[in-house]
């Protein structure tokens, strides 16, 4: 009777894929999107941490996995990466601006909110 026990917390239950739904309704390049999607689906299968700063923390080190880049020396505003292109203009670029003042910030507020901080 464990259940009874312990109630299981909705946070603590929930992954870190919970923080990406829904998607942002606008993007800053093309390959925001599938970008968005990749570290959904890295990020499927771990446990949200149980502080919004380790949560953060986690985004992030997903985010310079993901995109082979140190968002931190990163002096330009978008880059290309293979993976992420498919199809359009600006097809596999990331707009690293859009992520750093955003999307970002968006997830690490949703982290936050679920966390009930």
């Amino acid at each position: 009777m464990a259940h009874d026990e312990t109630e299981t917390d909705d946070a603590t239950a929930a992954t870190m894929a919970a923080l990406f739904a829904p998607e942002p309704d606008t993007w800053g390049l093309r390959g925001d999107p599938h970008l968005w999607r990749a570290m959904r689906d890295h990020l499927s299968h771990t446990e949200i941490p149980p502080s919004p700063d380790a949560a953060t923390a986690l985004l992030r080190a997903t985010f310079d996995e993901l995109t082979a880049l140190d968002r931190a020396d990163a002096e330009a505003s978008s880059v290309y990466r293979e993976q992420y292109a498919h199809g359009g203009m600006s097809s596999g670029m990331i707009h690293l601006d859009t992520w750093r003042t955003r999307l970002l910030p968006l997830l690490a507020e949703r982290a936050q909110a679920l966390l009930g901080e």
